[in-house]
């Protein structure tokens, strides 16, 4: 990974307006940036959740999706997710699916940071179990998707509201062992 990452600044319409290092962009005036979400599912249908660093600059310690990142400048997507897959949960996925192409959302967390996105959602499959970077990942588990989906609803304040908001669109969180592309 580079010295210096970087994030793609978004306009209102989701245009391509500019760049920032990401680590002056998580504030609390965050602009809209172009970020990802990814669900990693295995062959026994369940999800794989992790909880955030403790040390991270937003939501730290919550459970949250398998793994999110921002593509870099000219970077495509969908490298973007196998590198961050790599990166974050130490995973090889396969099978990589959009299942949310439009997903956006903005968030304020109880420091007043904020997550503001533009942040297409994949769903991806790996049969092993992932060997997490500390430095993003406190701690995983797999899953299963009604399971998750009842703790989300009983307690939304314990996961990342990102992932919240994708298990209501997602068909994931509806079906038992399958995976379906939302509509």
């Amino acid at each position: 990974m580079s010295e210096t990452e970087y994030v793609v600044l978004l306009d209102d319409f989701g245009n391509e307006i500019g760049t920032a290092p990401k680590a002056t962009v998580h504030d609390t005036e965050t602009p809209l940036h172009l970020a990802f979400s990814c669900h990693v599912v295995n062959s026994a249908g369940e999800v794989l959740v992790t909880r955030r660093a403790l040390h991270k600059k937003t939501w730290p310690g919550v459970w949250t999706n398998s793994f999110c990142g921002h593509p870099g400048p000219s970077e495509a997507s969908l490298s973007a997710v196998h590198r961050r897959a790599e990166h974050e949960v130490g995973l090889v996925i396969r099978d990589l699916e959009l299942a949310l192409p439009n997903f956006r959302y903005r968030a304020v967390d109880a420091s007043g940071i904020v997550e503001h996105e533009i942040c297409p959602v994949y769903i991806a499959r790996a049969d092993v179990d992932p060997e997490p970077n500390p430095d993003e990942v406190a701690e995983y588990r797999w899953v299963d998707p009604l399971e998750l989906a009842a703790s989300l609803e009983s307690t939304p304040w314990a996961f990342s509201p990102w992932l919240v908001l994708q298990a209501q669109q997602l068909h994931l969180f509806q079906t038992p062992h399958t995976v379906r592309r939302a509509s």
